[in-house]
């Protein structure tokens, strides 16, 4: 089931936890608790995050839903748009096709001091991986649907929807988990310290599910133990289905973040995919060393 831990109250984590990745400037800090103890399991509904485990149930109405891969097969969403440069066959954005993306991935350089579960009832078995100038995961993909209200993102179609997200854009706004692609990363801890890794509020990742690249930010934090998670654009734009409580990918969803980048501002996708484009480009020919 999904549960969560209480959240802090905006004046306890203020500043120091969401205002620095408002600002201009170098990307925010991962701080050591922020979301740690808003995106979690066992916690009321509408404080936070979520991930998403087998079976699933609400924990606001007790009422069970299947896990993702047990659901009956769902019609994708459309493929998105093929950026006019990209090689014949590309999906998604960009030139840089999923298939260079995952040969770069093939093998670990294990940066985490001990593994993650992609569930609360899972066992521990993904490592975070690294090179020069990326990390990298590959785990399942649950559903973020926090941030600001929306039509498939609010209290009545997620009973944990949080209105709250660890980063906020540029007017000082959660962000729109229905409308920004964003990715969810651990809360700093004993396993792994993103943001000692270059890994802050607004650093650009690229999402790859079969042959499918979607570019993303981070945008929001979990629990220290939990990994594979992003927003419902980010679901929606790989083809997975974006349901809050019966969408996401089981497995197969590998999440490459480049160190020390940034959008700017952070609810720019423009930007993030030109970024990102870049970046990916230098990873697949193996110019970041």
């Amino acid at each position: 089931m999904r549960v969560r831990v209480p959240t802090l109250t905006l004046a306890a984590v203020g500043a120091a936890l969401i205002a620095p990745a408002t600002l201009p400037g170098p990307a925010a800090a991962l701080p050591p608790e922020a979301r740690a103890t808003t995106h979690g399991k066992g916690a009321t509904p509408g404080t936070g995050p979520r991930k998403n485990v087998a079976p699933r149930a609400s924990a606001h109405a007790g009422a069970a839903h299947e896990h993702p891969a047990a659901t009956p097969a769902r019609s994708a969403p459309p493929a998105p748009a093929r950026h006019e440069n990209a090689p014949a066959g590309a999906r998604g954005e960009g030139a840089v096709t999923a298939e260079d993306l995952l040969a770069r991935v093939g093998a670990c350089d294990q940066i985490s001091k001990g593994l993650y579960r992609t569930d609360e009832d899972s066992p521990e078995t993904v490592p975070v991986c690294g090179t020069r100038d990326a990390v990298f995961w590959k785990a399942d993909l649950d559903i973020d649907c926090d941030g600001r209200p929306s039509v498939h993102c609010n209290a009545r179609t997620d009973p944990l929807y949080s209105p709250e997200t660890a980063f906020h854009q540029s007017d000082g706004r959660p962000l729109s988990a229905e409308e920004l692609p964003y990715i969810v990363v651990p809360a700093a801890g004993p396993r792994w310290d993103p943001g000692a890794h270059g890994v802050r509020g607004g650093s650009v990742a690229a999402v790859v599910y079969r042959d499918r690249v979607q570019y993303a930010v981070v945008g929001d934090t979990g629990p220290g133990d939990l990994i594979g998670e992003a927003s419902y654009a980010t679901a929606k734009g790989l083809g997975i289905s974006p349901g809050p409580t019966d969408g996401g990918a089981a497995s197969g969803v590998t999440y490459i973040v480049f160190k020390d980048s940034r959008a700017e501002p952070i609810e720019d996708h423009a930007a993030t995919v030109a970024t990102g484009e870049r970046l990916a480009r230098q990873f697949v020919t193996g110019t970041d060393g």
